[in-house]
């Protein structure tokens, strides 16, 4: 949820440490801190923006070749100078930046209080500070600053990733991982330490990354990695594939605009490789081991949290449709707590963007500890998720860096579209002549989103008319239910504006007695075997003079003739208008958050990667 980086090298580090941040700080924005090492060791950190501190410090003495930084998203505090990273020991001894919750911290703090330790915060990292350096100091010259380290850890409950500094042993960063992501990035006489790679790709792209109870010891030319239990482990280096473009705005006023308008090429890239030339076969190796159980299965079960939940949604209409295969849609944060019901010859299909998110990672451990086969979904390389699951396929959308996610969203459905003709084709469901025209149409996506975006001006011009509302509607049926929940999210995600999704037949019973004039219904309308049901919709919601903005098929007149605005996408299957449709729903959320004043890639309260709880 928060964002740390670190560097232990040859350079200055304050530089590469306020350039990651800012790399970083879509996974939180609330206050920032640096710690620089040069003889002492110096505290720098603020409320408020990365460019909040950098402006506030331009003038102190910012040298040193070891540091350690932190974008925070408040857990345990509220959001102020003192409860900003990084985070000193009572005695000054040990500096701490945390990505995590500590869950006994409480019972820790008052232990460390009746032992005499006073705390400035109300965080459970400087507990956490605080721990290290009294076992460190009660243990005397048998423990030095390591050892110190994986006690502490050992008494803690929860989920962490933290970068220790150890002002007794300042040639070194201690970095340790549970539950949230760590990543290293190996140079010459170097190393970077950072949540996830935006912030080393353009130093090197040779990586380790930290698995569950990892500890790295890390010296300028050295790096010792164990266990917390103090077996020395062989890291296994990576090559990043990032280019340093993917994570920049390339002249887009914000990088949710970039992309939204980057799914052509990210669905395009989803699909590359997996689709025979000659579109007559849909091939997933990463699914190969698993394919067998994924045949005879008699359940399957996908779980995921927020957008990615949306996208098993429509993964269930979309495998129950072609498969055959009963499929439930569970969020990640109720399954791993309601005592779900699982079977050994269940599968379990997790999806995230980042591979990271808590919630479906205790699902998947749930599911796994039952027996289940456990596939991933996910978009980055490295991560948890393709690590803990037995199979998986990965989307390619390239890094996501708006909080509100677009294209991890269309990537997703592109990878679960697939799985479901390639499964409906493998049981018999599908017919030849059926499934290689589903892929055709699937494989046309890409340049049917691109005149979509080529209509933007018309999104601008409708956003504007409804900038100012205070709620809105949207309705959707069949395939297109899960849009419209989609769409509605992201509205509110980045505007403020309540907005709610629902079943276009579901209107009738309830939230029909809020339409009136001054609240729009967005309506999903295209052409497919609900058309008549939807127009019926439609009518209801203009008979109580209600303004409905319809996202149409091409050449669609009936509905035009009803509506007060249409929006119009490309003739498509039913099962393929998902990633049509959720575009216009895009655009007009960020155009209308955009003329609001808003901050479209780092909305209120949001971060992109939910690591906690």
């Amino acid at each position: 949820m928060c964002g740390i980086v670190g560097y232990i090298g040859k350079k200055q580090a304050y530089p590469i440490l306020i350039k990651g941040l800012k790399r970083l700080e879509y996974r939180g924005y609330d206050s920032t801190g640096v710690a620089l090492i040069n003889g002492s060791t110096r505290i720098f950190k603020r409320k408020g923006k990365v460019s909040d501190l950098e402006d506030n410090i331009a003038n102190e003495d910012l040298s040193g070749t070891i540091g350690i930084g932190h974008t925070r998203w408040a857990t345990h505090g509220e959001p102020n100078d003192e409860n900003a990273h990084p985070h000193a020991s009572h005695n000054g001894k040990f500096i701490v930046i945390h990505n995590g919750i500590i869950e006994n911290y409480d019972r820790l703090k008052e232990r460390l209080i009746n032992r005499g330790y006073t705390f400035k915060s109300e965080t459970d990292t400087e507990v956490l500070a605080n721990l290290i350096e009294y076992i460190y100091l009660k243990g005397g010259k048998n423990v030095d600053a390591e050892i110190a380290v994986r006690l502490a850890l050992s008494k803690v409950i929860g989920a962490y990733g933290i970068v220790v500094i150890a002002t007794d042993e300042p040639d070194k960063l201690i970095a340790a991982r549970k539950g949230s992501p760590l990543v290293i990035g190996i140079g010459e006489d170097e190393y970077l330490v950072a949540s996830d790679a935006t912030p080393i790709i353009e130093h090197t792209k040779s990586v380790i990354y930290l698995n569950n109870d990892n500890v790295a010891i890390i010296r300028r030319n050295e790096l010792t990695l164990k266990t917390i239990n103090n077996d020395e482990l062989v890291p296994e280096i990576q090559h990043l594939t990032m280019d340093i473009g993917a994570i920049e705005k390339q002249g887009y006023d914000h990088f949710m605009l970039k992309e939204i308008f980057e799914q052509p090429q990210s669905i395009t890239d989803t699909f590359r490789g997996r689709i025979a030339q000659d579109l007559s076969e849909i091939r997933l190796g990463g699914l190969y081991d698993v394919l067998p159980k994924l045949e005879q299965a008699t359940r399957i079960l996908i779980v995921a949290c927020g957008t990615s939940w949306h996208a098993g949604l429509v993964g269930e209409y979309l495998i129950e449709e072609f498969a055959r295969i009963p499929v439930e849609v569970e969020y990640g944060s109720e399954f791993r707590y309601r005592n779900p019901i699982i079977f050994k010859d269940d599968i379990v299909i997790a999806i995230s963007q980042s591979g990271e998110t808590a919630d479906t990672l205790a699902a998947i451990e749930l599911a796994k500890n039952a027996g289940a086969t456990v596939i991933g979904i996910c978009n980055v390389v490295g991560s948890s998720i393709p690590r803990e699951t037995h199979a998986g396929v990965y989307t390619h959308a390239g890094p996501e860096i708006g909080v509100a996610s677009t294209k991890a969203f269309t990537a997703q459905v592109t990878v679960l579209t697939m799985m479901a003709l390639m499964l409906g084709k493998r049981k018999g469901v599908l017919d030849d002549t059926s499934y290689k025209k589903l892929i055709k149409e699937l494989v046309a996506v890409p340049d049917k989103i691109q005149g979509i975006l080529e209509q933007n001006e018309k999104f601008i011009s409708i956003a504007e008319l409804y900038k100012n509302v205070t709620n809105s509607l949207y309705l959707g049926r069949g395939f297109l239910f899960p849009v419209a929940l989609e769409g509605a999210l992201k509205l509110k995600e980045i505007s403020y504006i309540h907005a709610e999704g629902y079943p276009a037949a579901e209107m009738k019973h309830g939230p029909i007695a809020l339409i009136d004039k001054n609240m729009p219904v967005f309506v999903l309308a295209t052409k497919d075997k609900s058309y008549d049901k939807i127009v019926t919709n439609i009518q209801e919601v203009k008979a109580r003079n209600g303004i409905v903005i319809a996202i149409v098929t091409e050449g669609d007149t009936v509905i035009k003739g009803i509506a007060d605005h249409i929006l119009e996408v490309p003739k498509s299957h039913e099962a393929i208008a998902p990633l049509l449709t959720v575009v216009p729903l895009q655009l007009l959320s960020y155009h209308i958050a955009v003329m609001r004043g808003c901050n479209v890639d780092q909305p209120r309260n949001l971060a992109k990667s939910v690591t906690v709880e």
